[in-house]
């Protein structure tokens, strides 16, 4: 492909963001994708700014690459605004791995910029063959229809103008312009999933296959038509997604499979939506599921979603004559064999007196600050925060913890600790064994 037909390439793509005279705000890592797609835009006659983050995770190589940045927008006449990350502290507030914390940071400081400088969007430099590694690993992960059409071209405010054109393309067009770039080392190293990838199997399967890389995209411009056709039929299926027809959803044959799809992009998954369908069937009012700030609850004629703003303000009610089967999984048993202390282990095992079911409110719900409970074997109670504390948990995993709440007692830290109440004194007394 030379320099005329790389560019008309990128120019005629479908799915082009409204810029209209606005700047475009290039997501600049001085490596070659980067670098291509800022000279590809500004030869299509775009205004651009650059953002560079510097998460000063790889020593010198770090500061190479802001310098060379640095340089290339001097020399390109590009604003540029660069950024200084500590991903450690990051990490340990909200937890997760090192590529999700530079993901999270770099993309909330890209949308910040954005609104700061009155750009149009954000364009990163994502091209050809990650897409086709982006469909290997939703593919190994266990992933649906949507998983498997990859990355689009134009996502809110993102816009990925390379999707077009893969990276022998891209290195192609910056040797006939004569345009430099920087090398990151650790894409050589096979430490995380995608590099695995893009260094064994891809190169393997090019190997066995010359066309494969070629026909798994166009595997992926099939299956997404397909979505974008599914996606359709399922809207008119279900036109309100805030207040579902039981009726006419039990009516489909693949009841489940339609809600999933209709309520997918607010954070619900596909067993969650077979639980709300069985609780619809059994006319089991009540019962709620949540997703990514959006709250499913199964009335008598309607499935309604409602939107959460706090996460611990949600409570989930629950029975515990009956095995809980969502937000978590617990079993419950009773008329067990004479009690044991050594039959649970006060963690994901523990059990409860069965005056624990004269409770009139039995929810499972979220840590709040000033949560406390009453620790067996401590006089007075504890405050949950300090159990956090010991426990060493950062932010996520305190936010993402299940308490069991009886009558405003807290009962159980679900997986840590149970509490003094409801305490079974006596081998022969009657007791509610629950496994998390």
């Amino acid at each position: 492909m030379n320099h005329d037909e790389f560019i008309q390439r990128i120019a005629h793509a479908k799915q082009e963001p409204d810029i209209n005279g606005k700047p475009v705000l290039v997501a600049l890592s001085g490596g070659a994708d980067s670098v291509a797609l800022l000279r590809v835009l500004l030869e299509l006659g775009h205004s651009c700014r650059a953002a560079h983050c510097n998460f000063h995770l790889r020593g010198d190589e770090s500061v190479r690459d802001e310098q060379f940045v640095r340089q290339l927008c001097k020399q390109l006449e590009v604003p540029l605004t660069v950024k200084d990350f500590d991903v450690a502290a990051w990490q340990h507030e909200h937890g997760g791995s090192v590529e999700m914390a530079c993901r999270e940071l770099r993309y909330h400081w890209f949308e910040q910029e954005r609104i700061k400088h009155g750009c149009a969007c954000i364009a990163v430099a994502h091209h050809a063959d990650d897409q086709v590694e982006t469909f290997f690993l939703n593919l190994m992960r266990g992933t649906g229809l949507r998983g498997l059409t990859g990355m689009e071209r134009l996502s809110h405010k993102i816009w990925r103008p390379l999707l077009t054109v893969k990276r022998a393309d891209i290195l192609h067009y910056l040797q006939a312009i004569g345009q430099g770039y920087v090398t990151d080392s650790t894409n050589a190293k096979n430490d995380y999933r995608r590099n695995q990838l893009r260094n064994i199997v891809l190169p393997a399967i090019k190997s066995q296959f010359p066309l494969g890389i070629e026909r798994t995209l166009d595997t992926m411009d099939n299956l997404s038509r397909d979505l974008s056709l599914l996606t359709a039929m399922v809207n008119e299926a279900i036109p309100d997604e805030q207040h579902i027809n039981i009726k006419l959803l039990l009516a489909h044959p693949h009841a489940s499979t339609l809600l999933y799809h209709r309520i997918r992009h607010l954070g619900f998954n596909h067993n969650q939506c077979v639980q709300a369908i069985e609780s619809a069937r059994s006319n089991h009012v009540g019962r709620q599921f949540i997703g990514q700030g959006h709250l499913l609850i199964v009335n008598r004629k309607t499935i309604d979603i409602e939107t959460v703003d706090n996460k611990s303000d949600i409570e989930i009610p629950i029975k515990l004559t009956d095995d809980v089967l969502s937000p978590v999984h617990i079993t419950i048993s009773s008329n067990n064999p004479p009690f044991s202390p050594r039959m649970c282990d006060g963690k994901r095992k523990v059990a409860f007196n069965r005056l624990i079911l004269n409770s009139q409110h039995i929810v499972l719900r979220h840590w709040r600050q000033g949560d406390r409970f009453k620790p067996f074997g401590l006089q007075g109670s504890k405050l949950v925060s300090d159990l956090f504390a010991d426990l060493k948990f950062d932010h996520a995993a305190k936010c993402n913890t299940w308490l069991m709440e009886a009558d405003g007692n807290i009962v159980w830290i679900l997986g840590y600790r149970s509490s003094a109440l409801f305490p079974v004194d006596t081998e022969d007394q009657e007791y509610l064994m629950l496994s998390l």
